[in-house]
C-alpha cells in the first residue's frame, strides 16, 4: 500500500520534522496536501515537499479524493474534529497525543475506528528509546520480581525567557504538562510493567513567571527567542495558565505504589538522576535515558550497569508507523501506539489534572466508567 499523506498542522514544530521522515520515506509514501495557519510557511512547505495542494482549512485535506492517511499535528484542541472526519471519510491516521482535550473525546475517536479496519497511530515515541525496550525486557524476565514501587521524572526545562505559546494556554492544551509530558511517560510505564493506575492524587501548577508575549508564535520559534534574549526584552508579557509542575502520587492494580514527577518549568533541570526506578520484590532498576544506562541493584551485590546504544530511529514513518498502519490493515499481529492507548493514557491524564482541582484521590475507575 502507497500512503497517499495530507498533513494537518503541516508547518508547526511536530509538522515540519514529520514531514522531513516522510520525504526520507519516499518508497513508502507521498506527501499530498498540507494545512497550516500561516499561509507563507505553508506556501513554502507545499514547494519543499512538492505537494500540489494545501489549504488553511483542515476540512480541505481530509476531503482530499487522494489522501488516505491523514497527519492530525495541532494543538489539542484541534484533534476531535478531523481525526472523527476521517473516520467518516474512511483514512488512516496519526494523531498527536494527548488525542483529545479529555477522556471522553480520546473515547468516542478509539470507537470510531475501533471495528473499521482502519489504521490508527498515536506516537509515543518513548517506546522505541532503546534504553526503555531493553528495560521492559529485564521486568519481563522477571529479573526484579513483582513491581512494588515506580518512581520516574520527567523534567523537560525550556529556556528561562521562553515566550507563550499554545502549550501555556489552558484553553487550547488538555492538561499542561500533565498531558504532554506526562502521557509520554504513563504509556512508557504502562507498557513497561504490563499494568494500569488505579487511583492517583496530584498538586499541580504554573510555577514559571509570566513569559514574553510575541503573538500567535509556535514552539521553534519560542525555543530561538528564548535562547537568544532576556525575558526584559519583551514589552509585553502574559502569565501561562496550564500546568507547567505536576507531583502525581500513584497506586497500580498489581498493588505496585510510587510517584510521577513532570515539568517544564526552567527551574526543574534535568539529568540529575535516572529517569526512571523501578523497585521490585528482587531487584531494582534506573534507567537513565540521556546517558543510555540501566543501573540493577540486588541486595547484597554490587550494582550492575548496562550500557545501551543510543536508539537510531531514522525516519520514524519508513519503520515504524507505515509498518503498524500496514499490519493493521492485513490482521497480523504487531505491536504500536493506537488510538485505544491513546484513550487509556487520556484517563489517566484526566484523573490527574481533576485530583489537583479536587485535591483529593481520584480513582481511574470512575472515569472509565463514564465511557466505557
Amino acid at each position: 500500500m502507497q500512503f497517499n499523506v495530507g498533513i494537518i498542522g503541516a508547518t508547526g514544530y511536530i509538522g515540519t520534522p514529520y514531514r522531513k521522515e516522510i520525504r526520507d520515506a519516499a518508497d513508502d509514501a507521498t506527501i499530498v496536501a498540507l494545512c497550516a495557519r500561516r499561509r507563507d510557511r505553508l506556501r513554502a512547505a507545499a514547494a519543499e515537499d512538492q505537494a500540489d495542494f494545501f489549504s488553511d482549512d483542515w476540512r480541505d485535506v481530509v476531503d482530499h479524493p487522494d489522501v488516505n492517511f491523514v497527519i492530525v499535528a495541532t494543538p489539542d484542541a484541534f484533534h476531535y474534529e478531523p481525526v472523527m472526519a476521517c473516520a467518516a471519510q474512511r483514512k488512516h491516521i496519526l494523531c498527536e497525543k494527548p488525542i483529545g482535550v479529555n477522556s471522553q473525546q480520546a473515547y468516542e475517536m478509539w470507537t470510531a475506528y475501533r471495528d473499521t479496519g482502519l489504521g490508527h497511530f498515536v506516537p509515543y515515541w518513548t517506546r522505541y528509546v532503546a534504553v526503555f525496550r531493553r528495560a521492559r525486557e529485564i521486568v519481563a524476565a522477571g529479573t526484579l520480581g513483582n513491581i512494588q514501587a515506580v518512581i520516574y521524572r520527567w523534567q523537560n526545562p525550556r529556556p528561562t525567557a521562553i515566550p507563550f505559546t499554545w502549550r501555556d494556554d489552558a484553553s487550547l492544551s488538555a492538561a499542561g504538562s500533565i498531558a504532554d509530558v506526562g502521557s509520554h511517560a504513563y504509556d512508557t510505564i504502562r507498557w513497561i510493567i504490563g499494568q494500569e493506575a488505579r487511583r492517583v492524587l496530584t498538586h499541580a501548577d504554573v510555577i514559571s513567571p509570566a513569559k514574553p508575549d510575541l503573538g500567535a508564535i509556535d514552539l521553534n520559534e519560542a525555543l530561538d527567542w528564548g535562547k537568544a534574549h532576556e525575558a526584559s526584552d519583551s514589552p509585553r508579557t502574559r502569565q501561562g495558565t496550564a500546568y507547567d509542575y505536576a507531583s502525581i502520587a500513584w497506586e497500580f492494580t498489581n498493588g505496585a505504589v510510587g510517584a510521577l514527577i513532570l515539568s517544564h518549568a526552567p527551574v526543574l533541570r534535568k539529568g540529575l538522576a535516572s529517569e526512571l526506578e523501578l523497585h521490585g520484590t528482587e531487584a531494582s532498576l534506573g534507567v537513565d535515558r540521556i546517558n543510555g544506562r540501566l543501573s540493577l541493584a540486588r541486595t547484597g551485590q554490587d550494582m550492575e550497569v548496562e550500557n545501551v546504544p543510543p536508539s537510531q530511529f531514522g525516519s520514524r514513518f519508513a519503520n515504524f508507523v507505515f509498518p503498524a498502519i500496514r499490519a493493521q490493515q492485513t490482521g497480523n499481529a504487531l505491536e504500536y501506539p493506537g488510538l485505544e492507548d491513546g484513550w487509556r493514557v487520556q484517563i489517566f491524564t484526566d484523573a490527574a489534572a481533576l485530583s489537583a482541582q479536587r485535591e483529593t484521590w481520584v480513582e481511574l475507575s470512575e472515569l472509565d466508567a463514564q465511557q466505557g
